[in-house]
């Protein structure tokens, strides 16, 4: 290892030294000097590897446990792991914890217990180098803001520039194709608070394809928009993860869950399955996640299960089974009003 000197001093004991960073002076050194080591360079210890950011990373959770300033505990020991290069689902009832532990893989929540790892960096050092990407709920955005379409997906793009949030001429050019792909690059101009649901969705997700992360959390993308906007949605997620981008969606359509998802995490308050979507989206899976009344009780149960080619037919059965649930907890309450369901949707 070279060692790190800081002086040039004569055998003599004369008073001229020199700095070994000036080779003007080493010249004019006689050759009797000789260095004197003040110390040395530590030997280099053992880092691990940083992935490429060409590689699918993966996120790991491990006994995670959040609990907010009013002592509410809104996950307790969850552990899951969202494989690398894979669309998975985030399935569970409101106020389960699903907005929560994106919260805290992005960093916004520090966990009370466990801890969190992106491809075995820590979610700082995942932040650091812009490896993941949200898509918020709508309604943690203010719509009344007065941001253009084109400056809210510039702002994919702050982790890249200096502190005066001057943009470039490869940002300007990656935010125009990041527009391009979700369509909305002729209304770039508007102001955000004017689009639709469906064009709020995908403005930003156009910001997180701007910030080319190699994860991408979508919370509740499917909410509020037609099916026309789903579909496009999901057939871009679907291009993503060829691309080699984690994804990590979390969704109360559940008749859509089967047709993109690779895998799924089920979640109510902890993680209590996860796994690839044939094994893990099953009836005892839904029911122990959901609560409430067990599937099988229900009036006509065939419609739970149906499965068409036709989605609007697939929509109208779902729709059919809801409306069977709600007669049967309201006939339920009608005998014994003390009843409360532990579903509501």
């Amino acid at each position: 290892h070279i060692p790190r000197f800081t002086e040039l001093r004569c055998p003599h004991d004369c008073k001229r030294t020199a700095r070994r960073d000036q080779p003007s002076i080493r010249q004019s050194i006689p050759h009797r000097l000789i260095l004197v080591y003040l110390s040395t360079i530590d030997p280099p210890r053992h880092r691990p590897m940083t992935p490429s950011t060409d590689t699918p990373l993966s996120i790991t959770v491990e006994n995670l446990s959040v609990t907010y300033s009013n002592a509410r505990l809104a996950l307790y020991n969850a552990s899951c792991v969202v494989q690398p290069g894979t669309i998975t689902g985030l399935v569970g009832p409101n106020g389960g914890g699903k907005s929560t532990l994106f919260k805290s893989i992005m960093g916004f929540l520090r966990p009370s217990q466990g801890h969190i790892r992106i491809s075995d960096c820590s979610v700082q050092a995942a932040q650091k180098r812009q490896w993941m990407a949200y898509v918020p709920q709508s309604d943690e955005v203010d719509w009344n803001f007065p941001v253009s379409v084109f400056d809210v997906v510039m702002m994919g793009r702050y982790g890249y520039m200096n502190l005066l949030r001057i943009p470039s001429a490869t940002d300007r050019r990656v935010v125009s194709d990041s527009l391009d792909r979700v369509g909305l690059s002729d209304i770039r101009h508007r102001q955000i608070g004017e689009l639709s649901g469906g064009q709020k969705k995908r403005a930003f997700l156009a910001r997180a394809l701007a910030q080319q992360g190699k994860i991408i959390l979508l919370d509740e993308p499917f909410t509020g928009v037609d099916v026309k906007t789903e579909k496009r949605i999901i057939e871009l997620l679907i291009q993503l993860k060829h691309e080699g981008h984690t994804i990590l969606v979390s969704t109360h359509d559940l008749a859509s869950i089967s047709t993109f998802c690779d895998r799924v995490i089920l979640l109510n308050q902890t993680v209590l399955a996860s796994g690839t979507t044939d094994e893990t989206f099953t009836e005892e899976n839904l029911t122990m996640t959901f609560g409430g009344l067990p599937i099988s009780s229900l009036p006509h149960q065939q419609n739970c299960t149906l499965v068409t080619d036709n989605e609007q037919q697939t929509r109208l059965a779902v729709q059919h089974s809801i409306q069977a649930q709600r007669q049967q907890v309201s006939a339920i309450t009608t005998h014994n009003p003390s009843y409360l369901p532990q579903t509501c949707d």
